[in-house]
């Protein structure tokens, strides 16, 4: 299985967003999954490629070609794919994906959920999302997302989009038991 990880970049957030990126790759490799992430070196991605290679695991990363220019790009992966655009980058980490996992993360990591999100509630994107709420980190957005169906914006069965986990090593389990999603989802999409 290819797993699509969206996660952090910054270097400066606290131990305990590290230690569930590195358990989520300890996971994924032990499962013979390849990862499929944003191709840095840094922060959370960079501990989620190094945990991964390190128990023999595949991590393909996706780059645009300025991150590279800035050095941002991980050295030491499976395969690392360049392309010109963030947009380019986001659709081709879940174009060969069966699941994504999103961590936590800033304002890309988040635009990354909100895209897949968007497009499984189109059924033009099928497979298993799951958050990682480490630490309470998405409590918000969650809250956030009972306020779009309450109030309408979305249906309660869009809320069947996504899978929300507590602790990192419940990834696989949380991919495998995913409610079914329909291509012809875009039946019910509008409210």
């Amino acid at each position: 299985m290819k797993i699509c990880i969206f996660c952090a970049s910054s270097a400066k957030v606290a131990p305990v967003f590290f230690e569930a990126a590195k358990t989520v790759a300890r996971v994924a490799a032990a499962g013979g999954h390849t990862i499929i992430y944003g191709g840095g070196a840094i922060g959370l991605m960079g501990a989620l490629a190094d945990t991964a290679l390190a128990c023999n695991g595949k991590v393909t990363g996706i780059l645009p070609r300025f991150m590279r220019q800035a050095e941002w790009q991980h050295n030491g992966l499976t395969e690392l794919t360049l392309v010109e655009t963030m947009h380019q980058r986001k659709a081709l980490m879940i174009a060969g994906a069966d699941a994504v996992v999103t961590l936590p993360g800033g304002s890309g990591t988040l635009e990354e959920l909100m895209e897949v999100i968007s497009l499984k509630r189109l059924g033009l994107f099928t497979k298993p999302v799951v958050i990682l709420n480490t630490n309470g980190f998405y409590d918000a957005l969650l809250t956030l997302f009972d306020k779009m169906a309450d109030e309408r914006f979305i249906r309660p069965e869009h809320k069947d989009a996504w899978t929300v986990i507590e602790r990192a090593e419940d990834v696989l389990t949380a991919i495998g038991n995913a409610k079914p999603w329909s291509s012809e989802a875009i039946h019910f999409a509008a409210v």
